[in-house]
């Protein structure tokens, strides 16, 4: 059975993963692009989920919502 410390070590892996496929896949040519507002904006509450993570109610759902906010970044992206 997984401990508490392992299931964040996981959802931080996941949401990691996330914003590193964002960047990625979204980036087709080789010059830097800046952050779109949203992608820093998600990045910023996933961070803020694993900073209060004491609390798991807190946690998991700013964490939740970056990754909500990002998987909204990838659909938006997409259709440009």
């Amino acid at each position: 059975m997984l401990n508490s410390s392992s299931i964040y070590i996981i959802i931080l892996i996941i949401a990691l993963l996330i914003i590193f496929l964002v960047i990625f896949f979204i980036r087709k040519d080789k010059k830097h692009k800046p952050l779109s507002t949203l992608t820093g904006l998600s990045l910023m509450f996933v961070l803020a989920g694993i900073i209060f993570g004491d609390n798991r109610w807190i946690g998991y759902s700013l964490i939740g919502i970056g990754i909500i906010l990002t998987i909204i970044d990838i659909i938006n992206k997409k259709k440009k």
